[in-house]
C-alpha cells in the first residue's frame, strides 16, 4: 500500500510500522466481516485504504490531534474515529452509532487491535449528546446527514471553544441553509477545505466549526422535530 503511505506522508503524518500493521488488521477484518454483515459498499482493500483510511486522515488538513477528546457521531464501521485512534494513540475517541450490528463489529475490532483509547457507545445521537453536554474538544461526522441536522445534534456535545469537524461532499447549498442554525447554536465556520479524493472517489469538503458559547438546553430536540423543522 505504498500509494497510501505516500498520500499520508503528503498530509504531514508520520505513520509508524505498528500503525500500518493495525490498519492492515482493521482492513482485513472489515472485508471479512462485511461478507456476512453489511458494513460498507467497498469490496477491495485498495478502496478501504483510500476511501476509508486516507479519507478519515484528511481531517488533519483542518485539525491537529494530540491528547484531546473526540466524539465520532454516526461512526458506522469506524470512520473517521477508529482510524484517528490508531494514528493518534493519545487521542481519546468515543465512537457513537445507533446500529447494533456496527457496534458489535467495532467492539470486536477494537479488541483485535488492542486499543485502549477508544470507547464505543450504542445510542441515538441526539439522546447521547443531550446527556453529554459540553464534554468533547472535537465532534466529527462523515457525510451522515444535512449540515443543519448535524449542527443541532453535534454542537451540544462540544466544549465552548471546541470544534465540529464536518466531512461533506458538495456543501454550498447546505452552508447557505445553515446560517440560522449556526446563529442559534452560537457557532461559526472557521475553515473550509475543498479537494478531490484519490481514485476518482469524489469531491470532499471539510468544515471546521467553532463553538463560541454554551448551547441552549432546548437543543438537541427529538429527532422527529429536528427532521420536520430544521433550524
Amino acid at each position: 500500500m505504498n500509494n497510501f503511505e505516500n498520500l499520508v506522508k503528503d498530509l504531514g503524518i508520520s505513520i509508524t510500522k505498528e500503525m500500518l500493521e493495525k490498519l492492515e488488521i482493521y482492513a482485513n477484518f472489515l472485508l471479512e466481516y462485511n461478507e456476512h454483515t453489511n458494513l460498507t459498499a467497498i469490496k477491495t482493500k485498495e478502496e478501504v485504504y483510500i476511501k476509508h483510511f486516507y479519507d478519515s486522515l484528511t481531517l488533519t488538513k483542518i485539525a491537529k490531534f494530540n491528547t484531546e477528546s473526540l466524539l465520532d457521531v454516526g461512526t458506522g464501521a469506524g470512520f473517521p474515529g477508529l482510524v484517528l485512534s490508531i494514528v493518534f494513540p493519545n487521542l481519546k475517541v468515543t465512537l457513537l452509532d445507533s446500529n447494533n450490528k456496527k457496534i458489535k463489529f467495532l467492539e470486536e475490532c477494537i479488541k483485535k487491535l488492542n486499543l485502549t483509547n477508544v470507547t464505543v457507545i450504542y445510542s441515538r445521537a441526539e439522546d447521547y449528546t443531550k446527556e453529554n453536554r459540553e464534554k468533547f474538544d472535537y465532534v466529527t461526522s462523515r457525510a451522515v446527514a444535512n449540515l443543519r441536522v448535524l449542527l443541532e445534534i453535534n454542537i451540544p456535545a462540544l466544549k465552548v471553544g471546541g470544534y465540529f469537524l464536518a466531512m461533506k461532499g458538495n456543501v454550498e447549498e447546505e452552508e447557505k441553509e445553515s446560517i440560522n442554525a449556526l446563529t442559534k447554536l452560537h457557532c461559526k465556520i472557521l475553515t473550509k477545505e475543498e479537494f478531490e479524493l484519490p481514485l476518482e472517489s469524489g469531491h470532499r469538503t471539510l468544515l471546521k466549526i467553532e463553538k463560541e458559547n454554551q448551547t441552549d438546553n432546548m437543543y438537541p430536540r427529538t429527532y422527529d422535530k429536528i427532521k420536520k423543522n430544521s433550524l
